[in-house]
Order: structure tokens, then sequence, then C-alpha cells
């Protein structure tokens, strides 16, 4: 009597299973290979994110605006008597070369120095424009203090009264604690990135 052995079905079976199963493999793997249509490539989030101080416009009103930017962007920075970094902290002078440095306008180092740069400009806020610089001090003393106008009246400085990079209003209370608005220096004094006004490097600090 011969004997029947039931395997070759289920090898079969097995065999087309496995077959269909390579199959489904492979054409997922083709499917992860083929390249993505034109369009969808990602681009990692921080490539993208503008970088600071990154190519400012050469023209006047856009160095003014950046100046503006720049100054506002240290808001809250500490005072420190010699400070010319935003890490260690800024005195006012150190603030107004520090800023405008950032833009390759070179400045001296003291608040005295650098009232006697660019071209004066009538001291009252219809003449003034955003990046213009504000002088103050007692009339005994000179400039003692400056600052950078934003507009609106308004100006950005490393105040030692406050301990810190703030911004204050022309039109604020006179008291014999805040020091005098003396007059005003307009480093860029055209209407294109050749008009701004030569400068030269000071020594020594300021307040």
């Amino acid at each position: 009597m011969a004997l029947r052995f039931p395997l070759a079905r289920p090898r079969t079976a097995l065999l087309a299973g496995l077959i269909a199963a390579a199959s489904v493999v492979g054409a997922a793997r083709v499917q992860a290979q083929q390249p993505r249509p034109f369009g969808t490539l990602t681009v990692p989030a921080d490539s993208l994110a503008p970088r600071p101080f990154a190519k400012f416009s050469a023209d006047a009103e856009s160095m003014r605006d950046s100046i503006v930017a720049l100054a506002r962007a240290q808001l809250g920075k500490r005072y420190v008597l010699g400070g010319t970094n935003p890490r260690r902290g800024f005195d006012c002078s150190g603030l107004v070369k520090y800023v405008l440095g950032m833009l390759d306008i070179s400045l001296p180092r003291t608040a005295r120095q650098q009232a006697k740069m660019g071209e004066a400009v009538a001291k009252s806020t219809d003449e003034l424009k955003p990046g213009d610089l504000l002088t103050f001090g007692k009339s005994k003393r000179g400039v003692s203090h400056i600052a950078i106008y934003i507009g609106d009246g308004k100006y950005i400085h490393a105040s030692s009264g406050a301990g810190r990079v703030i911004e204050s209003d022309l039109a604020r209370t006179d008291s014999p604690l805040i020091r005098a608005w003396r007059g005003v220096r307009r480093v860029l004094v055209g209407d294109d990135a050749d008009s701004v006004s030569a400068a030269h490097k000071g020594a020594g600090s300021g307040d």
C-alpha cells in the first residue's frame, strides 16, 4: 500500500505567501526610493529663520531704521561704566559706539568725542530723524551723556540712574537729576551710505 504525504500543497501555499510578502516589501522599498516631487523638499526651520543684523540696505533711510532696530534690541541690558557690548553691559557712549559700529560706522569712545561727529542739527523735534545722536549735560560740564533718537520724540540710552538701557521721552519733566538736552549730531548726513560722515576711533571711557 502506497503512503501519501500531503506536504506538497502546504509547501506551495507557504512559498506563494513568501513570494507575495517579498513583493510587498520590494514595492515598499521602491516607493521609498523614488525621488520626491519637486517642491516637496523639506528645509530645516533654522535655515529659514532671519539672521540678526544680516544685510542692511545701503540707503540712508534704511540705515536709520537699522540703527533704531539695533538700539531697541539692547533695551534692558545693564548699565556698566566702560561697558561696550551686550554681554558685559553698556555705558551711554559704549551703547552708541556699539550700535553704529554694527553698521560699520566708527565713532570715538566718549560722549564728549562723539558729540563732535557728523553735523549739528537744530534742537527741535521737527528737525530730528531716527538715528540722530542726542547730547546731554550740565552747561558748565559740557556734554556728559549721549543717546540715540528713535522717532516720535523718544530716544534710547544707557542710563546710570536706571541701571540699564532704557527708552525715554524728550518731553519728560525737567528734574535736577536729569541732564539737560544740549544738542543733536547727525552722522547720516545725506540720502545714501556715501554720505555717512567720517569718524575716527577714540580712546577712554564715557558716560
